[in-house]
Protein backbone atom coordinates (compact mmCIF):
# COMPACT_ATOMS: atom_id res chain seq x y z
CA UNK A 1 0.00 0.00 0.00
CA UNK A 2 1.66 3.16 -0.93
CA UNK A 3 1.62 6.17 1.14
CA UNK A 4 -0.83 9.24 -0.14
CA UNK A 5 1.00 12.53 -0.30
CA UNK A 6 1.52 15.02 2.29
CA UNK A 7 -0.80 17.63 1.25
CA UNK A 8 -4.04 14.87 1.00
CA UNK A 9 -3.14 14.16 4.69
CA UNK A 10 -2.82 17.87 5.95
CA UNK A 11 -6.26 18.19 3.94
CA UNK A 12 -7.75 15.46 5.57
CA UNK A 13 -6.64 15.67 9.19
CA UNK A 14 -5.76 19.35 9.31
CA UNK A 15 -9.02 19.96 10.94
CA UNK A 16 -8.93 17.18 13.74
CA UNK A 17 -5.26 18.71 14.60
CA UNK A 18 -6.85 22.40 14.86
CA UNK A 19 -9.37 21.42 17.17
CA UNK A 20 -7.25 19.49 19.09
CA UNK A 21 -4.33 22.14 19.44
CA UNK A 22 -7.58 24.82 20.22
CA UNK A 23 -8.57 22.37 22.89
CA UNK A 24 -5.43 21.86 24.59
CA UNK A 25 -3.63 25.18 24.13
CA UNK A 26 -6.31 27.49 23.86
CA UNK A 27 -7.49 29.37 20.38
CA UNK A 28 -4.38 32.36 20.56
CA UNK A 29 -1.53 29.56 20.27
CA UNK A 30 -4.00 27.06 18.48
CA UNK A 31 -2.47 28.04 14.90
CA UNK A 32 0.79 27.79 16.25
CA UNK A 33 0.86 24.99 17.65
CA UNK A 34 -0.84 23.30 14.58
CA UNK A 35 1.85 24.93 12.25
CA UNK A 36 4.19 22.89 14.33
CA UNK A 37 2.71 19.75 14.30
CA UNK A 38 2.88 19.86 10.51
CA UNK A 39 6.27 20.75 10.32
CA UNK A 40 7.06 17.99 12.30
CA UNK A 41 4.92 15.39 10.54
CA UNK A 42 6.62 16.73 7.33
CA UNK A 43 9.70 15.74 8.88
CA UNK A 44 8.60 11.86 10.31
CA UNK A 45 6.56 11.39 7.31
CA UNK A 46 8.53 9.81 5.26
CA UNK A 47 9.30 7.10 7.86
CA UNK A 48 5.65 6.55 8.68
CA UNK A 49 4.90 2.52 7.77
CA UNK A 50 2.34 3.16 4.92
CA UNK A 51 -0.16 1.19 7.74
CA UNK A 52 0.46 3.50 10.64
CA UNK A 53 -2.79 5.13 12.00
CA UNK A 54 -1.69 8.68 10.53
CA UNK A 55 -4.64 10.46 12.59
CA UNK A 56 -3.25 9.12 15.84
CA UNK A 57 0.52 9.78 14.81
CA UNK A 58 -0.56 13.08 14.19
CA UNK A 59 -2.36 13.79 17.52
CA UNK A 60 0.33 12.51 19.33
CA UNK A 61 2.53 15.00 17.48
CA UNK A 62 0.06 18.20 18.86
CA UNK A 63 0.17 16.52 22.24
CA UNK A 64 3.77 16.85 22.24
CA UNK A 65 3.90 20.71 20.73
CA UNK A 66 1.11 21.66 23.14
CA UNK A 67 3.10 20.47 26.18
CA UNK A 68 6.09 22.19 24.23
CA UNK A 69 3.66 25.60 23.83
CA UNK A 70 2.02 25.30 27.08
CA UNK A 71 5.91 25.22 29.01
CA UNK A 72 6.63 27.97 26.24
CA UNK A 73 4.14 29.92 27.60
CA UNK A 74 4.76 29.92 31.58
CA UNK A 75 8.06 30.92 30.43
CA UNK A 76 6.99 34.30 28.61
CA UNK A 77 6.44 37.42 30.44
CA UNK A 78 3.62 38.73 30.99
CA UNK A 79 3.18 42.31 30.62
CA UNK A 80 1.28 43.76 33.67
CA UNK A 81 1.19 47.81 32.58
CA UNK A 82 -1.00 47.40 29.22
CA UNK A 83 -5.15 46.04 29.71
CA UNK A 84 -5.92 43.74 27.31
CA UNK A 85 -8.28 44.54 24.18
CA UNK A 86 -12.04 43.60 24.42
CA UNK A 87 -13.04 41.11 22.42
CA UNK A 88 -15.37 41.94 19.21
CA UNK A 89 -18.62 40.71 18.96
CA UNK A 90 -19.28 36.99 19.23
CA UNK A 91 -18.92 34.81 15.95
CA UNK A 92 -21.91 32.51 15.97
CA UNK A 93 -19.73 30.03 14.45
CA UNK A 94 -16.87 30.01 16.77
CA UNK A 95 -16.60 27.64 19.75
CA UNK A 96 -14.29 30.03 22.56
CA UNK A 97 -17.31 29.07 24.58
CA UNK A 98 -16.46 25.90 24.65
CA UNK A 99 -13.04 25.91 24.48
CA UNK A 100 -12.98 28.50 27.69
CA UNK A 101 -15.15 25.38 29.19
CA UNK A 102 -12.30 22.58 28.42
CA UNK A 103 -8.97 24.65 29.28
CA UNK A 104 -11.35 24.70 32.97
CA UNK A 105 -10.73 20.73 32.96
CA UNK A 106 -7.88 19.71 34.80
CA UNK A 107 -5.37 18.68 32.30
CA UNK A 108 -6.02 14.47 31.43
CA UNK A 109 -9.49 15.00 30.99
CA UNK A 110 -8.92 17.95 28.76
CA UNK A 111 -6.76 15.69 26.81
CA UNK A 112 -9.16 12.73 26.83
CA UNK A 113 -11.92 14.95 25.68
CA UNK A 114 -10.50 16.61 22.86
CA UNK A 115 -8.89 13.30 21.68
CA UNK A 116 -11.69 11.40 21.16
CA UNK A 117 -14.73 14.09 20.68
CA UNK A 118 -12.73 16.48 18.57
CA UNK A 119 -9.78 14.13 16.71
CA UNK A 120 -12.39 10.69 16.99
CA UNK A 121 -9.26 8.44 18.37
CA UNK A 122 -10.44 5.34 20.65
CA UNK A 123 -9.88 5.08 24.05
CA UNK A 124 -7.18 2.86 23.53
CA UNK A 125 -4.87 5.11 21.14
CA UNK A 126 -5.57 7.70 23.32
CA UNK A 127 -4.70 5.83 26.21
CA UNK A 128 -0.91 5.32 23.89
CA UNK A 129 -0.71 9.31 24.11
CA UNK A 130 -1.52 9.75 27.38
CA UNK A 131 0.05 6.95 28.95
CA UNK A 132 -2.52 4.37 31.44
CA UNK A 133 -5.00 1.74 30.25
CA UNK A 134 -8.04 2.30 27.54
CA UNK A 135 -10.36 1.95 30.93
CA UNK A 136 -8.08 5.07 32.03
CA UNK A 137 -8.69 7.29 29.17
CA UNK A 138 -12.04 6.20 29.18
CA UNK A 139 -12.82 7.45 32.66
CA UNK A 140 -10.65 10.43 31.95
CA UNK A 141 -13.39 11.44 29.15
CA UNK A 142 -16.64 10.79 31.41
CA UNK A 143 -15.68 12.53 34.21
CA UNK A 144 -14.64 15.67 31.60
CA UNK A 145 -17.96 15.29 29.78
CA UNK A 146 -19.98 15.00 33.41
CA UNK A 147 -18.17 18.49 34.31
CA UNK A 148 -18.64 20.08 30.63
CA UNK A 149 -22.30 18.93 31.26
CA UNK A 150 -22.63 20.83 34.87
CA UNK A 151 -20.79 23.80 33.53
CA UNK A 152 -21.39 24.15 30.08
CA UNK A 153 -24.76 25.24 28.59
CA UNK A 154 -24.22 24.05 25.12
CA UNK A 155 -23.98 20.28 26.12
CA UNK A 156 -27.02 18.77 27.25
CA UNK A 157 -27.07 15.55 29.01
CA UNK A 158 -28.21 12.19 27.01
CA UNK A 159 -25.86 14.31 24.19
CA UNK A 160 -22.16 13.15 23.00
CA UNK A 161 -19.28 16.40 23.61
CA UNK A 162 -20.24 17.17 20.15
CA UNK A 163 -24.33 17.78 20.87
CA UNK A 164 -25.48 14.76 19.25
CA UNK A 165 -27.37 12.31 20.42
CA UNK A 166 -26.03 8.76 21.65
Amino acid sequence: MAKRPFEAVVVDHGPAVLRVCRAIVGPVDADDAWSETFLSALRGYPDLPADANVEAWLVTIAHRNAIDVTRARARRAVPTDRVPETAGPADPGNNDDLVDALARLPAKQKQAVAYHYLAGLPYAEIAAILGGSADAARRATADGIATLRSTYPGIAAGTTGTGERR
